[in-house]
């Protein structure tokens, strides 16, 4: 296993660089740069007609600087110093990029660390019983609510949670105008009451997927010839569940841990715009229209790492989750 492992960490390095350069040239296939966006429409009209030529040498200058005046492959290497170096910076404001992104990442993954743990508390027990009882009517009831759920709109329900709830409940921002004035106690309280929407609105979706799947999992695993043996010698409907089919039902959950990691960096671009969160996806979105790249790439790379890591980890679990998993053949 240990060969594997090193295996698998020596190619994310060539996957990692591939993904880095296609999505490095991809984003230069989006109109305008970052001498646009601060140089352009606004900037010209701020500066008045008498002054266009100073703003025409400005850009030119600010072009030059950054090499954006460069072939792409050009532009490439010095992406790839700065890197290299850690010297990825705001092209708008000149400074280092990591003190907003450090500040928008500890808000995405505390608050997406507890909608996956209600996800997952929530969906597995919940898929185990609906397979335990297939074709109940409690379990075409759940199937209902779940598909309406998973078919809900996001943004919908976050506007009509906002309706609903203003004035019962904050619904802009993670914290008060006076938090720091606030105690321990209240700081918390203060949060909780903060995170109730969003987190409600990350939640429903996911829970309805990943519960069936678990679902879909454990039927699966039922069905099959050592259940029945298990059955038939008078094992307990529990003990055949949770003790017999659990363990390889969880293949399905365990191999969604690759797609749901990158949620931990990415965010969500719709909730955060609604509920005015700056997370790391209400920043990335700002980053796009700003053509901040260092700010865009640094994001798509931690996102790449975690589905790379997700694959691994999920990997792992296959072998904790079934020992009859093996790696000698990878």
């Amino acid at each position: 296993m240990a060969r594997y492992l090193i295996k698998r960490l020596l190619l994310m390095f060539p996957t990692l660089f591939g993904i880095l350069v296609v999505s490095f040239f991809v984003i230069r296939l989006a109109p305008g740069d970052p001498a646009s966006q601060k140089f352009g429409g606004v900037g010209q009209a701020t500066a008045g007609v008498n002054a266009e030529r100073g703003t025409e040498a400005a850009e030119k200058q600010f072009r030059a600087r950054w090499g954006f005046d460069r072939p792409l492959i050009v532009q490439f290497g010095l992406f790839l110093k700065r890197l290299a170096t850690g010297d990825m910076v705001s092209f708008q404001t000149n400074q280092p990029i990591w003190g907003e992104l450090w500040a928008a990442l500890k808000v995405t993954m505390l608050l997406n660390l507890i909608v996956f743990v209600l996800i997952y508390v929530a969906a597995v027990p919940l898929g185990i019983f609906s397979a335990a009882y297939s074709n109940s009517p409690l379990d075409r009831f759940t199937t209902l609510v779940l598909f309406i759920l998973y078919s809900l709109p996001s943004f919908w329900v976050a506007e009509i949670l906002r309706m609903w709830f203003m004035g019962t409940l904050p619904i802009m921002g993670l914290r008060s105008q006076n938090f720091a004035e606030m105690s321990t106690f209240e700081q918390l309280n203060d949060y909780l009451k903060h995170i109730v929407l969003p987190v409600i609105c990350l939640t429903y979706g996911g829970l309805a997927y990943v519960s069936r799947q678990m679902r879909a999992g454990m039927l699966e695993v039922i069905r099959q010839d050592y259940i029945r043996t298990a059955e038939a010698k008078g094992a307990r409907k529990s003990r055949v569940i949770l003790v017999h089919a659990l363990r390889n039902s969880l293949f399905p959950i365990i191999t969604l841990l690759a797609s749901l990691l990158p949620f931990l960096v990415g965010g969500s671009v719709i909730i955060e715009v609604v509920f005015n969160i700056h997370g790391m996806g209400l920043l990335s979105y700002e980053a796009v229209l700003r053509r901040e790249y260092d700010m865009v790439m640094t994001t798509l790379m931690l996102s790449a790492i975690l589905t790379l890591a997700g694959i691994l980890v999920s990997d792992i679990l296959y072998v904790v989750v079934n020992p009859r998993v093996t790696f000698e053949d990878s």
